[in-house]
């Protein structure tokens, strides 16, 4: 499997950014490979559009998506995408092992009391996933975010507000 863009473009990105590697990093393309991946499983379904073969290696590219009214070609890999992938590789870089949580629900504190004080936790899914485990990057969800579906139930737009 290759990851999102090239050792070079990820090279080019860290530099940019103003990061280095340490020597204990694992080579570039490990890394691409890794944050690909990271994109992929927590972000994939989301993705606006459909893959383009059912057997493809990656997310991207899709087909049938569109942003801000413009359609993507299904031959193309937003750069988004591509960047969104370097950042999370990066943090790969930074903390190995990092993107794989390991975990359970039933590992997980629901409800807590201490004294008087008393706080329930959401999140834990009775189904025995451990979705709340998936760490998030900020960077990478915000770079993201208009490459995902809006959300729906029954057919009715969900959407936060305030």
């Amino acid at each position: 499997m290759a990851g999102y863009g090239t050792d070079e473009q990820f090279q080019r990105w860290l530099a940019d950014n103003g990061y280095t590697l340490t020597s204990d990093a694992p080579a570039p393309a490990v890394l691409r490979q890794r944050g690909s991946q990271y994109v992929d499983a927590v972000y994939g379904d989301r993705f606006i559009g459909r893959v383009v073969t059912f057997d493809q290696e990656r997310a991207w590219p899709r087909t049938g998506a569109s942003l801000r009214g413009t359609a993507i070609p299904d031959n193309v890999v937003p750069q988004a995408v591509i960047y969104a992938s370097f950042e999370a590789a990066y943090q790969e870089a930074r903390n190995q092992g990092g993107l794989n949580a390991i975990g359970s629900a039933s590992g997980a504190v629901v409800r807590k009391k201490v004294g008087e004080l008393e706080v329930q936790y959401s999140g834990a899914q009775s189904d025995g996933t451990a979705s709340f485990l998936t760490p998030l990057i900020s960077t990478v969800d915000g770079m993201l975010a208009p490459y995902l579906r809006n959300e729906t139930s029954n057919g009715l737009l969900v959407r936060s507000v305030g």
